[in-house]
Order: structure tokens, then C-alpha cells, then sequence
């Protein structure tokens, strides 16, 4: 069947997500992620690779992951369903085996990602109430934003939205904090041109990169929910790359910020960087008083970023049920509520077993952290995916599916294509055991399609059996 865009009935059908995302939702949901925990948590990491000047390889990350967003636009505007990355795959290369090993990869990463944010959660939570175990908050937390994610797609946004409001809101007092060290005469603006950390000023920003880059994905949780925009063919690509811009520009402003104001072995040195910002004594409050209001934001950036993953893993396998990938079960859709729920309870669950396995392996006194590992290697699994999806949209260029998708510019995506490679290849030649876990991931993903290969039914309508759904429509 060609593909070619059919109109839909004002009703949406009863195994369809409902299409309830404005555009200013959508970019906030694309802002609140990008920010999300990472600059709160990797400042300091990124400032030991780099040096003073680490906020050049906020920039050029952002940039990278900015023109990767671009051809998600495009292709999330030519076919606004659920599932991003595997479903462009499946689309460009119609190869089943290939689409559901990407679904695993991007699976695995977003898995391991939201264990990571919930320790890390549950970490802040023990700055201001020591009592509960670290496991038993993490547990806690994925269940109760499993619950949200479960009352609906527009909670879960607005939600975010709030979210995002108060996480800018602490990027703006360590941008305060700032100002006021340039006005009272003590900053030292020439650690800005510092590369000290790596001795070779291209290597140093490029290491910079490699661990910021986990931190700007908005773009492929956004495409998880292109189904549910509303007019996606205007919507989309003004907010992905809308909210893209706009945390880049707060990446690099709270960097030099934090930069000016603290020296940057002590930044490097630090797990929570920006609270180190923070309690420097630039502001005229108290120290204790700075830190609990501080891991409470942090905590709400935490907070964002794992809402937008729980929202994400259950679409995924929504969506490539859909297209006959994963078993079908994972396509049911609440009758009221319309949120994929066998996807969304499987993807918690999954969550919640990594948590337990890697404090049981802790409390066995072993020192391999399952959740940590996976997370390392999630940049690897990400850039290998978004390379295949510039190439997935330079393919399916001159396939018009509808008149009024976003077209993203060739030359920019090649130099996104070059940019994520060059990110690969520095992120595995630096650890070399990533490679290791990604193949061990694979094996996992090949042994789960061959179970659904010989065991699971052909009898599911595809994307375009069932209509694509027209660009053009309003909230319904």
C-alpha cells in the first residue's frame, strides 16, 4: 500500500491515543526534558573533561543535537505517530529485524536512564528527609510517576510544564549569582578560554560532549508523542527546535556562570555542582536554608526528566506493536483514560527490577551498579540511533507521504551525521567495555524477536492500513 495521507473521522478510533498537546505544551515538554537533570548533574563532569571552557561543549553538543532534532521534525510531521525512532527506521529500511533492535536499544537506554534519575532523586530526597531507604524512594517515585502517566497524556505534559517552570527558575538564580560576581569585580573571565583538563582544546571539548550529549535527547522523546499534537505539521518543528534553542542558550549562560563564580576544580570535584554555586556565599541567605530549597528544585528537575522517559517507553512499544514488531498486547490502550497501559506497567516494572538488582548486587557487597553501567553506555546506543535516523530521513526525502511536513536542510543534516559519528567514535575509543554492553544488548534484543518472530501473530493492521492521520487537524 502506498503511502498516502487519508483523512480520519472527528472520533478518534478506540485504540488510538488522543491528540491533546498543544504547541506551547510541547515546547515547554521539549524545554523541561533537555534541561531536565542534566545541567543540574553534569556540570561538574563535563567541566573536569573540558576545563574553564566547558561551556563550549554545552554549545557545540546542543548545536549536534539541535540538527539531529531537525530530522526528527521532519519525519515525526510526515508520520505523527508514536514509536520515533523505530517506527522512521522501519519506514526508510522496512527491515523488521533492524527496527526492533533499535526499539530494544532506545529501550534499554531510556530504562537504564530513569533508574539513574531515580537514584539520583532519591539521593537529593536525603537532603531533606535522611529516614526512607535510597531504594525504597527510587521504587516510590517510578510508581507514583507511573500513576501520572496513567491519568492521562495531558496531566502528564502539564505536569511537565510546571516542572519546567520551577527547574528554569534555579537556572536562574545561578545565573544571579552570576551577575552579581561580574558586578562586584570578582570574576575572572580568562578561565572562559581554558582547556586545561585534556591538553589538546579540540579532544577536551569533544570528551565535554560525549557526556553532555545524554542530556539533549528532547528531540526523541518529543517524536514519542507526536501522535498526540495537535496540528504536529505546525506544532512540532517550532517547539522541538523551539525548546532546543532555548536550553542550549541556558546550558551555556549558567556554565559561565557557574565558571565566574567557583573555581573549577571545585565544580569538577562536586556531585551537585550547581548547589555548590549556590551555597558560595554570593547570595545574603543561609547556607542550610540555600541547600533544601535547592535539592527541592533538584529534585523537580529529576522529577521532569523521568516523567518524560516514563511517558516515552510505553509509546515505544505502543507504537512498534502497531507496526507488528513487539508483541501485540502492548498496543492496548486504557478505554477512558486512552493511555497505553500493558506498555506503561511493563516499562515500570522493567524499571523497578533494574533498581532492586542493582542495590541487591550493592548490598551483596559486589561493585558492579547494573543501573550505572547501562546508563554509560547509553550515549553510545543514542548516537547510533540518531545517526541511523539522519540517514532514515535523507533516504525518505523524496517520499510525500503529505504536502505540509517540515523539510529539514541536507547540508545541516550531514553535518549532523558527521557530528554524532564523531561523538561515537571518540565515546567508544575512550571506553572501550561500552561496546560490550551495547553487543550484550543486542543479543538480548535478537533473542526477544525471535521469540516474536516464531511465536507472536501477523494478523495486526499497520500504520497505513489504519490511515495516517491528517496533518492538518485541530485539536479534536
Amino acid at each position: 500500500m502506498s503511502d498516502t495521507s487519508v483523512n480520519t473521522s472527528d472520533a478518534e478510533p478506540d485504540g488510538d491515543l488522543k491528540r491533546s498537546i498543544t504547541g506551547r505544551l510541547l515546547f515547554f515538554y521539549v524545554l523541561g526534558d533537555v534541561l531536565g537533570s542534566g545541567i543540574y548533574v553534569l556540570i561538574g563532569s563535563v567541566a573536569a573533561a573540558v576545563g574553564g571552557a566547558f561551556f563550549v561543549a554545552f554549545a557545540v553538543g546542543v548545536t549536534i543535537a539541535t540538527v539531529t532534532g531537525m530530522a526528527y521534525a521532519e519525519l515525526a510531521t510526515k508520520y505523527p505517530r508514536a514509536a520515533g525512532a523505530a517506527l522512521y527506521i522501519n519506514k526508510a529500511f522496512g527491515n523488521k529485524p533492524l527496527t526492533f533492535l533499535v526499539t530494544v536499544l532506545f529501550l534499554a537506554s531510556s530504562f537504564a536512564a530513569a533508574g539513574s534519575l531515580a537514584t539520583g532523586f532519591a539521593s537529593y530526597f536525603a537532603e531533606v528527609w535522611a529516614a526512607p531507604p535510597i531504594l525504597l524512594v527510587s521504587l516510590v517515585f517510578i510508581a507514583l510517576l507511573a500513576v501520572v502517566n496513567y491519568i492521562g497524556i495531558t496531566e502528564s505534559v502539564v505536569a511537565n510544564m510546571v516542572m519546567t517552570f520551577v527547574e528554569v527558575f534555579g537556572l536562574v538564580i545561578v545565573m544571579i549569582i552570576g551577575v552579581v560576581v561580574v558586578f562586584q569585580g570578582d570574576a575572572d573571565f580568562a578561565v572562559l578560554g581554558d582547556f586545561s583538563a585534556e591538553g589538546n582544546p579540540i579532544f577536551a571539548v569533544v570528551a565535554g560532549v560525549s557526556l553532555a550529549f545524554f542530556a539533549m535527547t528532547g528531540f526523541e522523546n518529543a517524536a514519542n508523542v507526536a501522535e498526540e499534537v495537535v496540528d504536529p505539521a505546525r506544532n512540532f518543528p517550532r517547539a522541538l527546535i523551539g525548546g532546543m534553542a532555548g536550553a542550549g542558550i541556558f546550558y551555556v549562560l549558567v556554565s559561565i556562570a557557574a565558571a565566574l563564580t567557583v573555581p573549577v576544580g571545585t565544580l569538577a570535584d562536586s556531585d551537585a555542582a550547581l548547589l555548590t554555586v549556590v551555597e558560595s556565599g554570593v547570595l545574603p541567605l543561609p547556607v542550610g536554608v540555600v541547600s533544601i530549597v535547592f535539592a527541592i528544585i533538584a529534585m523537580t528537575a529529576i522529577t521532569n526528566t523521568t516523567l518524560v522517559a516514563i511517558v516515552t517507553q510505553p509509546r515505544v512499544l505502543y507504537g512498534m506493536a502497531r507496526e507488528d514488531v513487539v508483541p501485540a498486547v502492548f498496543g492496548k490502550v486504557h478505554p477512558t483514560r486512552r493511555s497505553p497501559v500493558v506498555g506503561l506497567i511493563f516499562s515500570a516494572a522493567v524499571v523497578m527490577i533494574l533498581l532492586s538488582i542493582s542495590q541487591g548486587l550493592k548490598s551483596a557487597g559486589l561493585s558492579i551498579d547494573v543501573v550505572a553501567r547501562l546508563a554509560s553506555v547509553t550515549v553510545v546506543l543514542l548516537l547510533i540511533i540518531y545517526s541511523m535516523v539522519i540517514i532514515a530521513c535523507m533516504k525518505l526525502g523524496t517520499t510525500e507521504v503529505n504536502t505540509e511536513h517540515y523539510r529539514a536542510p541536507r547540508p545541516l543534516l550531514v553535518l549532523g551525521l558527521v557530528g554524532n559519528l564523531a561523538v561515537l567514535f571518540y565515546t567508544v575509543q575512550d571506553d572501550p567495555t561500552s561496546v560490550i554492553w551495547c553487543l550484550g544488548l543486542i543479543a538480548v534484543g535478537v533473542a526477544l524477536f525471535v521469540f516474536e518472530y516464531f511465536f507472536g501473530k501477523r494478523d495486526r493492521p499497520s500504520g497505513l492500513d489504519r490511515g495516517e492521520q491528517t496533518l492538518g487537524e485541530e485539536s479534536r
